[in-house]
């Protein structure tokens, strides 16, 4: 009898320590894109007031996105040596750290505490999806819609509340992005627990994610889907207001689509998680995504409903490249290896994807020209799909000493 009551309580604790879990999952998901988000409803103003150039202002924007990728190689090595609790509780850290920098009234702190934003989220980008694989390998199509649900709606509020924010604090534009450093308290207070439970994850076994080209196909799948999202999302409301709508119903707009986005990338990875196979779903999502990019740029009639099915495939996408890299690895230490693969590629072309858009419509005059660039990506996704999606797993290969 007293076994029988030891094991149920040791249940009891499991599970609640795994709901613990995650609830810091999704509450350091919620911390990956506000510090972001908020700048680009305040550029304007922190431009007039910095004296910045057209290029300054965007450097400022792109900067946080360009580090996701370039810390994405470091965050597996980081996880291996001091485990993925400690990992993401420095990341944690440092993103405080870097918020509070930019309210230092000096340029170049500002530029600085973007630039190490960019780099706490992203090693936080690419080790997540690592503990899912381990915590939750049986609830990994649950999780990872909840993960990538948060990661969005974390950047859906901030979009929202930023302005609101900007005029409680009567138009003072350093306190408005550095308010969001106490979600980044609440969400260290809840991870502490995590710290006592620490894995360390050797990179021995987990082979050469660079050279498999199931990793490759993941990584291209991740690439366009993040060159798609941030490019399409950064040029939509110029796009629409060239067509005539006014800034407030261009906003509105875009704000349908990322509601749309949300809510697929909760509900898809929870369906694609059921089956062995995700390629049939995963290929309705961008067919259908191709449909609104085609309706968008032909007709001039039912533009919500194109934006919609246009917005449906990046917001599905997200949770399905995370899901790939939980599905298709062998453990948590290749998912985390193939995460800072996919990630380090991904974003760096999600940073670089709005200046190129940008350039092709200076240069041509016409958004079909500068949003074949989309289609291109739409296409290599396609084509990933093709294995990607597909039942199998990385190869199992030792690493080099």
């Amino acid at each position: 009898m007293t076994t029988q009551i030891t094991a149920t309580d040791d249940r009891q604790t499991r599970g609640f320590l795994t709901v613990i879990t995650a609830v810091g999952v999704m509450l350091v998901a919620a911390n990956l894109r506000p510090a972001v988000v908020t700048v680009a409803p305040l550029i304007d103003d922190i431009a007039a007031e910095q004296h910045f150039s057209s290029a300054a202002a965007g450097l400022l924007t792109t900067l946080p996105v360009l580090f996701f990728g370039l810390s994405a190689p470091v965050a597996p090595r980081l996880a291996a040596r001091f485990g993925i609790e400690r990992t993401i509780f420095g990341s944690l850290l440092l993103l405080v750290a870097a918020m509070l920098l930019r309210f230092v009234p000096n340029t170049t702190a500002l530029f600085v505490g973007s630039a190490l934003i960019g780099a706490a989220i992203g090693v936080c980008n690419v080790v997540l999806p690592a503990l899912i694989k381990r915590d939750f390998a049986h609830r990994s199509g649950l999780m990872t819609g909840l993960y990538s649900m948060t990661l969005s709606g974390g950047a859906a509020l901030a979009a929202g509340l930023t302005v609101p924010i900007y005029d409680g604090f009567d138009g003072n534009w350093r306190l408005t992005i550095t308010s969001w450093v106490v979600l980044a308290f609440i969400a260290i207070a809840v991870w502490v627990p995590q710290m006592s439970r620490i894995h360390l994850e050797t990179p021995a076994g987990t082979g050469r994610v660079w050279r498999d080209k199931v990793a490759w196909m993941v990584t291209v799948f991740m690439g366009a889907q993040s060159l798609i999202f941030y490019t399409f999302t950064a040029w939509l409301p110029t796009f629409l207001m060239d067509q005539g709508y006014s800034r407030a119903d261009a906003g509105g707009l875009l704000a349908l689509g990322q509601v749309v986005a949300l809510t697929c990338s909760l509900v898809v990875p929870i369906i694609a998680g059921r089956f062995a196979d995700q390629r049939a779903l995963t290929f309705a999502v961008l067919v259908t995504c191709g449909v609104g990019m085609a309706g968008l740029l032909t007709t001039d009639a039912w533009t919500a409903l194109w934006i919609i099915l246009v917005m449906s495939g990046p917001g599905s996408s997200i949770g399905l490249a995370l899901l790939f890299m939980v599905l298709r690895s062998n453990n948590a230490a290749q998912t985390g290896q193939v995460s800072g693969m996919a990630q380090f590629l991904g974003y760096i072309l999600a940073a670089f994807g709005p200046i190129a858009v940008g350039g092709l419509h200076d240069l041509t005059g016409s958004w079909t020209v500068a949003f074949s660039v989309l289609a291109i990506a739409l296409a290599a996704q396609i084509f990933s799909t093709t294995v990607a999606a597909r039942d199998v797993k990385m190869a199992l290969r030792p690493s080099a000493p």
